[in-house]
């Protein structure tokens, strides 16, 4: 039987496979642009590299390894493309915003996928 946890990991995994989904919008619909306020996207940024690296040495159990290290790297690399942003031509914000998106529907994807394929879903027999 699945744990409150393990179900509240599965609806987070959906809302990251969400939010991606919606930055591939914003980014395919062309109606983004550089914010007024530039540093605050900076510091977001190194946020998601710090929560990501954070996340990437993290002692977990030997089950929970492969998705903790999905989710740590996608993390760094959407802090990354999140820190270009603000550093490269304007004509790059689209291509960053979709790119992150992807990264995000994709640690979404794979998240839920590895979810149900767990140990702990399974019956016993």
């Amino acid at each position: 039987m699945p744990t409150t946890a393990k179900l509240f990991q599965l609806l987070n995994e959906a809302i990251v496979l969400l939010l991606g989904a919606l930055l591939i919008l914003l980014a395919i619909s062309g109606r983004v642009g550089l914010p007024t306020r530039p540093a605050a996207l900076i510091a977001l940024g190194v946020i998601f590299l710090y929560w990501g690296a954070r996340a990437w040495v993290r002692r977990e159990p030997p089950s929970n390894s492969v998705p903790a290290k999905i989710r740590a790297g996608s993390l760094v690399l959407v802090g990354l493309l999140v820190l270009g942003i603000p550093l490269l031509p304007l004509r790059y914000i689209p291509t960053l915003l979709g790119s992150a998106g992807v990264v995000l529907v994709f640690r979404g994807i794979l998240g839920v996928i590895l979810f149900a394929r767990s140990k702990e879903l399974r019956p016993q027999t």
